[in-house]
This record gives C-alpha cells, structure tokens and sequence, in this order.
C-alpha cells in the first residue's frame, strides 16, 4: 500500500511537471496561416498572460512602411485583447540602422511615450530577401485578462 502511494504520488508530480513546462499555446495568423506549413512558424502565440509575435516585414524603410508594420503588430496583439502597450521586448532588425534611426519618431509615436526594452540589429539580409525591416515584439497582458 505505501508502494502503491507512492508511486501514485511520484506519477502525480511528474503530471504537475508536465503541465508547468508544457503550457497551453493559441495561435493567430494575421494572414492566412500559411506560415505554418509554408514557413514553419506562427505569426502570434499567447501563452498564459505573455504574446510573442514573429517578425512583422516591410520592403522599405519609409515613414508609411514603418507605421505599417506598427499597425500590423498592433492588429495581431488586439486578436488577444492586448496592445502596443503591453509590449514589454521589441526586437528590430534592419538592413539599413541609419534610415531606421532617421525614422525613430514613427516608432516612437506607435507607442506613444511608453516604451519597452528594444534591441536594434543590423544585418545583412532577412529571411524574405526583398525585406528590409522585421520588427518582433513580446507582449504581458496584466493577470486578469
């Protein structure tokens, strides 16, 4: 009998563990989901009160394509209920740093004074080789929503 509690016990525990390091994933598509079987990935996954989204493109790095790529972000983030202001880690990469500088004040005006942590990066090239700007944000939604 102090077998068999134990070895309910331990078979319990493992089942806690399993379900902490193994949580519920929503997936959204912004587009029409071909990412995942095309691309292999997803566009947006909430899991508990934390959104991740992939990388949002442009082709250029002008004024319209930059505030584009907010409203994008903005519009995946709103599907879980969350906006620009629950974004806590914003990542850009670029292929020109100095036209992305140059246009900070778009960005800036996206988040409307609060911002979050942002690492920018330049490199060489992006995935979709015509891109010239990917910008991927990680979003907190406060604990009751």
């Amino acid at each position: 009998m102090k077998q068999l509690s134990l070895i309910m016990l331990a078979l319990f525990m493992g089942c806690v563990t399993f379900a902490q390091t193994h949580p519920y994933k929503e997936k959204f598509h912004f587009t029409l989901g071909q990412q995942d079987t095309v691309g292999g990935y997803t566009q947006v996954i909430r899991t508990g009160n934390t959104i991740y989204v992939s990388g949002t493109v442009a082709t250029n790095i002008t004024e319209k394509d930059v505030a584009y790529v907010y409203k994008v972000i903005e519009k995946s983030l709103a599907h879980f209920g969350a906006s620009l202001k629950h974004v806590m880690k914003e990542t850009i990469y670029t292929t020109d740093i100095e036209a992305m500088k140059a246009l900070n004040h778009v960005r800036k005006k996206a988040y409307g004074g609060d911002y979050p942590t942002s690492t920018w990066v330049q490199i060489s090239r992006l995935f979709m080789p015509e891109a010239k700007l990917e910008i991927e944000v990680v979003a907190v939604l406060p604990e009751n929503k």
